[in-house]
C-alpha cells in the first residue's frame, strides 16, 4: 500500500513547518518530513536558497537549478510513498521567476497514481509581519521598517504563493491553532472526498513535456 502524501503550500512564516511537525507527532503511522527547510540542509550553499527562492526573479543565475531540485525532491517523495512511508512536505510553490518555470504542474505529474492531499496554508500579511519581526534577531527573514512597512519580498510571497489556487483543503493559521490545522487535515483525509487537486494540476503541464529533461548541468554560480 502506498503511503499518504500531504503537501503544505504557503509563504514563509505562515505556519506550514509547524503544521508538518504536528502531523509527524500526532498522526498514526510513520511520517517523513521532506520539505523546504530539510532540503535546504542538503543543498550546496552556492545554490541556496534553492527551492526556497523567493518571488521576483532576482536570481536568474539560480533558476536553471530550481526545476531540477524540485524534480529530485518530488521523485524522492514518490519513492518514499511507494515504499509505504507517509510523507508530509512543506513548500512554497510560486511561478514568479524571471520567466515561467511551470514547476508545480511538473511536480504534480511526478506524484501521479499516489495519494496526495494538497493543502494551502494561508495567513494574513499583518500576522506574517509580526512573526517575521519576532524572528528578526537571527537575520533569517526580511522585516518591515518605518519607511517600508511591507517589504517587497513579503508582498510578493503573499501575492504569488497561492496561484492558481487549486487545493484540496485550505487552512488559515491566524484563525486556527497549528494543532487545529493538523486536525482539519486529518479529518479531511478520513472523511473525504477523494483529493483531486494534484490530478488537475498535472493536467496543466505543457503539451509534449515528458518530465524535466536533465540536459547538461549548468555551471555553478561563482562565489561572491
Amino acid at each position: 500500500m502506498h503511503g499518504q502524501i500531504i503537501i503544505l503550500n504557503g509563504a514563509p512564516r505562515s505556519g506550514k513547518s509547524s503544521i508538518a511537525a504536528a502531523v509527524q507527532e500526532t498522526f498514526d503511522g510513520v511520517w517523513i518530513n521532506l520539505g523546504v527547510d530539510v532540503y535546504a540542509q542538503v543543498t550546496p550553499p552556492r545554490l541556496r536558497p534553492g527551492i526556497g527562492l523567493r518571488p521576483g526573479g532576482e536570481r536568474p543565475d539560480l533558476e536553471a537549478f530550481v526545476p531540477r531540485l524540485y524534480a529530485a525532491l518530488y521523485d524522492s517523495i514518490a519513492a518514499h510513498s511507494r515504499l509505504g512511508l507517509n510523507v508530509v512536505t512543506d513548500v512554497g510553490h510560486h511561478d514568479a521567476h524571471s520567466r515561467p518555470l511551470d514547476i508545480l504542474p511538473d511536480c504534480a505529474w511526478r506524484l501521479a497514481g499516489l495519494p496526495v492531499l494538497f493543502v494551502g496554508v494561508r495567513c494574513p500579511i499583518g500576522v506574517i509581519l509580526q512573526r517575521r519581526a519576532a524572528s528578526a534577531a537571527d537575520g533569517t527573514y526580511v522585516t518591515g521598517s518605518d519607511e517600508y512597512p511591507i517589504p517587497r519580498p513579503v508582498r510578493l510571497w503573499q501575492e504569488e504563493m497561492h496561484k492558481p489556487g487549486i487545493y484540496d483543503l485550505e487552512v488559515d493559521t491566524s484563525r486556527l491553532g497549528l494543532q487545529a490545522c493538523a486536525e482539519a487535515i486529518r479529518q479531511r483525509l478520513l472523511a473525504g472526498p477523494e483529493p483531486l487537486a494534484f490530478r488537475r494540476l498535472a493536467q496543466m503541464r505543457a503539451k509534449g513535456k515528458d518530465g524535466y529533461q536533465c540536459g547538461p548541468v549548468p555551471r555553478l554560480p561563482r562565489k561572491g
